[in-house]
Order: structure tokens, then C-alpha cells, then sequence
């Protein structure tokens, strides 16, 4: 299930911070490394993770990896699990949807 990896990988502090790192600007696993006390080998395995997740991706410019948030993603895998245990957006999700369904 997607929700699990997104959650799974929202679980590690270092990763949480990848993100806000990613949220303003597309660095490289170097610049990323710059930034915390690890290795540019560990800074990878936590981007495989989030990569994996479908949190980041990443785009090879000339020599680098640049990485960057999928932030619609994220808000979108979140907004799903918060209507899936609030019993009052349920509602209101069944009825969007059924609302869809006499308009087309």
C-alpha cells in the first residue's frame, strides 16, 4: 500500500528533514550531505526511501542527481488517510462522490 511507504518513510527524522530541505530548492546528494553529519552513501539510501515512496524524484543534470518534493503527492497520500479515519470527511467524501456521479 502507498499510504504504508509514504508513512515508513515520513518515520526517520532525517528523512522528514530531506524534505524540508526539498520543499525550497533541488539539491544533489552532495549538497545534501553538506548539511547533515552523514555520508553522501547514507544520504542515498534515505532518497531511495523517499524516492520509493514516491515523496522525491530526481533528475540527472549533466553529472548530478538533482532531487526535488513531489509535494502534490504527499498532500494528496495525506489528505486520503485523514478522510479515511475522520468519520465526518468520510461522509463528505461519499457524498462528493455520489454528487460527481448525477452531474456527469
Amino acid at each position: 500500500m502507498q499510504a504504508d511507504k509514504i508513512f515508513e518513510a515520513l518515520a526517520s527524522t532525517a528523512r522528514r528533514q530531506i524534505l524540508a530541505y526539498l520543499s525550497e530548492a533541488q539539491l544533489s546528494t552532495s549538497e545534501l550531505a553538506a548539511r547533515f553529519a552523514m555520508s553522501a552513501p547514507a544520504i542515498s539510501r534515505h532518497l531511495s526511501v523517499l524516492e520509493n515512496a514516491g515523496l522525491v524524484s530526481s533528475e540527472r543534470q549533466g553529472q548530478f542527481v538533482l532531487y526535488r518534493l513531489n509535494q502534490d503527492h504527499l498532500i494528496n497520500t495525506l489528505n486520503n488517510f485523514a478522510f479515511e479515519i475522520c468519520p465526518v470527511a468520510r461522509g463528505l467524501k461519499r457524498e462528493s462522490a455520489a454528487l460527481k456521479k448525477t452531474a456527469q
